[in-house]
């Protein structure tokens, strides 16, 4: 315990919150301290608070579960306890900027799975193989924040990490249009088929902002820091559909893109096989070693088959061929609680920490 960074996990009794509980048990260099919630919650042991509804299949860590959950609201009590936050609320969004900016300033970093903040101009939205160059903001945040060491950083969408990271390491030909739609499981909203049982045997063709988000936060995380703020890429062109299907985990994508200088199929399948980013290069504890895996059957990826691929932490491609009317078409797969939700905020907690941004407090 003394070597590990103290954590507090903000929003610890819902869906997400019980995924970081879940990931975080045994974690080399975190340790969860403290756990927080709603008023409601405040007072009883973290075992209480979930009692009757606990989503996971694997127990409650025995190291968490007498924790006493404290109020949430109660931010410098929070705080003092730990030396950073994973935040993952389920309130109103100018409720969720205010805490998290109120934790931030106490000097505790914030790693954020809220939506919130994903369009602050200084907060970095990262995939850690993708934009960690992104982290030079918080120097710009801090200052507007009044703090030395605080700040937020946010995870994007968890759709999105279904297809954006197979054509981020296809950026070279450059990618013009985008056709993506995404099926998305029912965790996704934060449920299992205990308690939407309509979803069984049924798909609903909405989900309430999702395309927007999912056309959108690519771009930002694509675009470029200037002057303390990340300005958000104008290409590609993204149009999506957002379909809720009757599956527990795993979000899959079908993918159309137009390239102005068109890859061949080869050269698409060595830039997925060898693609790495910073959290390979530094052997990060939550790192899938292979970050893209290509599958060369024809029914692959599979959402119950390979959304664990890498512990959940990889994405999986397969049934890439030439189009009519696009260059390319191929399928994604991402893990939505894992890479999507807390296994990503896990990820970028990590390279915060490599990189030194998050640090013990004195």
């Amino acid at each position: 315990m003394a070597n590990k960074l103290k954590v507090g996990i903000v929003g610890g009794t819902g869906m997400v919150g019980q995924r970081f509980v879940e990931l975080l048990n045994n974690h080399p260099w975190f340790e969860v301290t403290a756990i927080a919630a709603s008023a409601g919650s405040a007072g009883k042991t973290y075992e209480q608070s979930v009692q009757g509804r606990w989503k996971l299949e694997t127990p409650i860590p025995d190291a968490v579960k007498q924790i006493v959950v404290q109020d949430a609201s109660k931010v410098e009590e929070v705080a003092s306890g730990v030396d950073f936050i994973f935040c993952a609320v389920d309130m109103k969004k100018d409720e969720i900027k205010a805490l998290e900016e109120a934790y931030a300033k106490t000097g505790t970093p914030v790693v954020s799975n809220n939506s919130a903040h994903r369009w602050t101009a200084d907060v970095p939205m990262v995939i850690p193989e993708i934009n960690p160059s992104h982290l030079e903001v918080i120097e710009a945040q801090r200052k507007r924040l009044g703090t030395t060491t605080g700040f937020i950083a946010v995870k994007p969408n968890c759709s999105i990490q279904s297809y954006v990271p197979a054509l981020n390491a296809l950026l070279d030909f450059k990618p013009k249009t985008v056709v993506a739609s995404t099926y998305q499981a029912i965790s996704g909203a934060g449920k299992n088929f205990t308690d939407w049982p309509e979803m069984l045997d049924n798909v609903i063709p909405y989900i309430g902002g999702e395309e927007e988000k999912s056309e959108q936060e690519p771009l930002r995380i694509w675009g470029s820091v200037e002057d303390g703020q990340i300005v958000k890429a104008s290409e590609p062109q993204i149009t999506t559909q957002c379909i809720r299907v009757p599956v527990t985990d795993g979000h899959l994508a079908t993918v159309f893109v137009k390239f102005e200088n068109a890859p061949t199929k080869e050269e698409i399948l060595e830039r997925w096989a060898n693609f790495k980013g910073r959290p390979q290069e530094l052997e990060l504890p939550s790192a899938p070693k292979q970050f893209i895996t290509y599958f060369e059957e024809e029914n692959r990826p599979q959402t119950k088959l390979d959304r664990n691929i890498e512990n959940g932490m990889g994405v999986s491609v397969g049934r890439l061929r030439e189009d009519s009317l696009y260059d390319f078409k191929f399928v994604g797969l991402s893990h939505n609680t894992l890479r999507g939700a807390a296994g990503g905020a896990v990820l970028i907690a990590e390279l915060l920490k490599a990189e030194g941004y998050i640090q013990p407090k004195a």
